[in-house]
C-alpha cells in the first residue's frame, strides 16, 4: 500500500491549477484531433482562408506588397513563422491555441479566487474554499462553452485576444500596489504587440491606467510615471506596424487602414449591429477588401492610398452619424441587445459546422452565461468590490464592438467575466438557501427573470436566421456534397429569397450539378437585387461561353470587370470570350492584364500563344 499512498500523496502535491489547464488542454485536444480527421481542418473560405493565404505569402517571400496594412497583420507572420518551422500544417497553430484556451481557464480560476477571496464589511465569504469554488466553476464553464472550444482550434486569432485581454485583467486584480515601471512598459507593449492581431484589446489601456490611481497604491509621480510608461509600451509593442506602414509604405497609418471600411459596415443606412455589408461590399474578408478599394478609387476617379481609402469610408460612416443622430443612437442600442443576445451570429458558422459534425462537445451558450452572468455582475459590484475590475473589463469589450458590430467571435473576449459572474451568483443563491436567507434567494430569481427576458428578445430578421445554414451550405459545397449543400442552401433560401449572396450561390448550386437553366435564373436574381455583383456576372458569363454566346460572354465579363477589375480570372475569360468573337486585339490586352496580376497560372500562357497565332 506504500506505493499507492506515495502516488496518492504526489497527486496531491500538483497544484490546482495545473490539473485545471491539462483537464481543459484534454478537452480541446479531443477536438483538435477530431477537426484534424475532417474537410474543416485546411481553411477553405472566408476570413479563416484569408489568414492562412496571407500567412503563405510571407512564408513565400512576400513581406510586404509596400502598401498600408489593408488588414491586421499579426497573425498572418505569426502563421507564417509556425508553417516556416513546423511546415504548413493548420494541426500546429490549432495546438497553441489548444494551450493558450486551457490557460484562460487557469487565469478564470486565478482572476475568480482573486477578487471573491477578500473579506469585506458588507459580504464577507465565511469559508476559506469559496472564492475558489467560484473561480473552478467559471472555469468549467469555460470547457464547455461551445464557441471557445470551436474557436480555440481553428485558423483564427480569438483565442490569443482572450488570452492576454484576461491576463491584463489578472496583473490589475492579483496586486494591491502599483508595479515598477518596467512591468507597466511590459504590459504596454503585450497590449500594442497584441493590437496588431486584434485591435479592441486597446480598450483595456483606460482601464490600466485608471488601476494606477484608483486601485494601485502608489505616489503621484510613479502614478504619472506609470502612465508614460504604459502609453510608451503600447506604441512600442505596435511599432512593426506602424514603422512598415510610415516608412515602408509611407502611409501615414497606425495599425492598418481598413479600420474605415469597418466603421461604414457598422453605421450606415442599412447597418443591423451585425455585419449587414452595405451595397457594393460582399461578404467575406478577403472580397470585402477588394470591394472597399475598388468603390472608393471608382468614387474618386483616381487609385488612393490605403489611409485614403479609410478615410473615404470613415467619412461616409461620420457624415451619416451627423445627419441621422436619432437613427444612429437606436443603432448603437440594437448593438447593446445584440452583444447580450441568446441569439448567436457567428459570422462564419464555424460553431455549427463542428457542432454537426460532432467535432466539438456538447455544451453552453453566450444566452445561458448572458443569463446567468447579469444577476451575478450585480450582486458582486455591491457584495464584492474586487469584482468591480472584471465588470468594467467586460463593459470596456463591449463598448470596443459598438464602434463596428458584434459577432459571436468579436464578444468572446467578454465571456470569462462573465462566467465569474454566472459563478458568484449561483454560489451566492445556494448560499442564501443553506442560510434560509429567502429574500435574498428571491431577488436573485427576479433579476434572473430579467436578465432572461433580455438576452432573450427574439431576432425577426429571417436574414439573420439564414446565416448558419447559408455558411453551412457553402462549406458542403466546396466539398461537393451537393445533397447537404442542396438542404442547407434551399433552407436559406426560404428564409430569406430576397438575398443576393444566398440567390447567387444557389446559381453556383445549380451550375456544380448541371442543371444550367435553373443556375442561370439564380444569377439574373442576384443581379436584379445587386447590380453590382461581379461574382454573378462572372458566372453568368461562363454560362453564355458554354452555350458559346460570345458576345453576350463578353459583355457579362465586362460588367464583372467594372466591380472587380484586379480579378485575374476574370480578365482571363474576357480574353477567351473577345477572341472567340474575332477582338484578338481586345483579347491580347485582356490575357496580357491577367497575367500581369496573376502569373502563376499555366492556363494564362497556352491562352497567349493561342491568341497570338490568331489573325489580328
Amino acid at each position: 500500500m506504500k506505493p499507492f499512498a506515495t502516488f496518492r500523496s504526489s497527486l496531491k502535491a500538483v497544484p490546482a491549477c495545473t490539473w485545471l489547464f491539462l483537464g481543459v488542454f484534454a478537452i480541446r485536444l479531443y477536438s483538435l484531433a477530431l477537426l484534424t480527421q475532417s474537410q474543416f481542418l485546411p481553411p477553405h473560405s472566408g476570413d479563416m482562408q484569408f489568414y492562412n493565404d496571407w500567412g503563405l505569402r510571407i512564408l513565400a517571400g512576400k513581406w510586404t506588397d509596400h502598401a498600408a496594412f489593408y488588414g491586421l497583420p499579426l497573425y498572418a507572420y505569426l502563421l507564417a513563422t509556425i508553417y516556416a518551422i513546423c511546415g504548413h500544417n493548420p494541426f500546429v497553430p490549432g495546438f497553441l491555441q489548444a494551450c493558450l484556451d486551457a490557460a484562460t481557464a487557469v487565469l478564470i480560476y486565478r482572476i475568480g479566487a482573486s477578487v471573491f477571496a477578500a473579506p469585506n464589511e458588507k459580504a464577507p465569504l465565511r469559508r476559506p474554499h469559496s472564492a475558489q469554488s467560484i473561480g473552478l466553476l467559471a472555469a468549467f464553464g469555460w470547457a464547455w462553452f461551445q464557441p471557445a472550444q470551436a474557436y480555440s482550434i481553428i485558423i483564427m486569432p480569438t483565442a490569443w485576444l482572450v488570452f492576454v485581454f484576461w491576463f491584463v485583467v489578472w496583473q490589475i486584480v492579483r496586486r494591491q500596489h502599483t508595479p515598477p515601471l518596467w512591468g507597466l512598459l511590459l504590459l504596454g507593449g503585450l497590449m500594442g504587440f497584441t493590437a496588431m492581431g486584434i485591435a479592441t484589446i486597446l480598450f483595456l489601456v483606460p482601464m490600466l491606467v485608471a488601476a494606477l490611481f484608483l486601485r494601485w497604491q502608489g505616489s503621484f509621480g510613479s502614478r504619472v510615471g506609470g502612465t508614460v510608461m504604459i502609453m510608451g509600451g503600447v506604441f512600442l509593442g505596435a511599432s512593426p506596424a506602424w514603422i512598415h506602414n510610415y516608412f515602408v509604405a509611407r502611409d501615414p497609418v497606425f495599425l492598418s487602414a481598413h479600420s474605415g471600411v469597418n466603421f461604414w459596415i457598422g453605421n450606415n443606412p442599412v447597418a443591423t449591429g451585425y455585419p449587414k455589408f452595405p451595397p457594393g461590399l460582399h461578404a467575406g474578408q478577403e472580397a470585402m477588401l477588394k470591394d472597399s478599394i475598388t468603390s472608393a478609387e471608382k468614387a474618386s476617379g483616381r487609385t488612393l492610398k490605403r489611409s485614403e481609402v479609410s478615410s473615404y469610408w470613415s467619412e461616409k460612416a461620420h457624415d451619416w452619424i451627423r445627419t441621422h443622430p436619432r437613427d444612429f443612437l437606436k443603432l448603437l442600442g440594437t448593438k447593446v441587445r445584440n452583444f447580450w443576445s441568446a441569439f448567436s451570429y457567428d459570422d462564419i458558422s464555424v460553431i455549427t459546422a463542428l457542432r454537426d459534425q460532432s467535432i466539438i462537445l456538447p455544451g453552453i451558450g453566450f444566452g445561458l452565461v448572458a443569463a446567468l452572468g447579469l444577476p451575478g455582475l450585480l450582486i458582486a459590484w455591491r457584495r464584492a468590490p474586487g469584482s468591480r475590475w472584471v465588470g468594467a473589463a467586460v463593459l470596456l469589450h463591449m463598448a470596443s464592438l459598438l464602434t463596428v458590430f458584434v459577432t459571436e467571435r468579436y464578444r468572446l473576449a467578454a465571456v470569462p467575466g462573465l462566467l465569474l459572474f454566472a459563478a458568484f451568483g449561483l454560489c451566492e443563491l445556494w448560499a442564501a438557501f443553506a442560510k434560509k436567507h429567502y429574500q435574498l434567494a428571491g431577488f436573485f430569481f427576479v433579476l434572473l427573470f430579467c436578465s432572461t427576458a433580455f438576452v432573450s428578445v427574439p431576432q425577426r430578421d429571417p436574414t439573420l436566421w439564414a446565416l448558419d445554414t447559408y455558411n453551412s451550405g457553402l462549406q458542403a459545397l466546396e466539398a461537393k456534397d451537393f445533397s447537404l449543400a442542396r438542404r442547407k442552401l434551399d433552407l436559406a433560401y426560404a428564409y430569406s429569397p430576397e438575398n443576393a449572396e444566398i440567390n447567387f450561390a444557389e446559381g453556383n448550386l445549380h451550375l456544380e450539378t448541371g442543371d444550367l437553366e435553373t443556375a442561370k435564373s439564380f444569377y439574373f436574381k442576384a443581379l436584379r437585387l445587386d447590380p453590382t455583383h461581379a461574382g454573378a456576372y462572372n458566372n453568368s458569363g461562363v454560362l453564355a461561353l458554354k452555350e458559346e454566346r460570345w458576345k453576350l460572354a463578353g459583355n457579362f465579363f465586362r460588367h464583372a470587370l467594372e466591380y472587380s477589375p484586379n480579378e485575374s480570372k476574370i480578365h482571363y475569360l474576357f480574353a477567351r470570350a473577345e477572341m472567340k468573337s474575332g477582338e484578338v486585339v481586345n483579347a491580347r490586352k485582356e490575357i496580357a492584364r491577367a497575367i500581369q496580376l496573376d502569373a502563376c497560372h499555366p492556363e494564362f500562357f497556352a491562352l497567349q500563344k493561342e491568341i497570338e497565332v490568331a489573325q489580328p
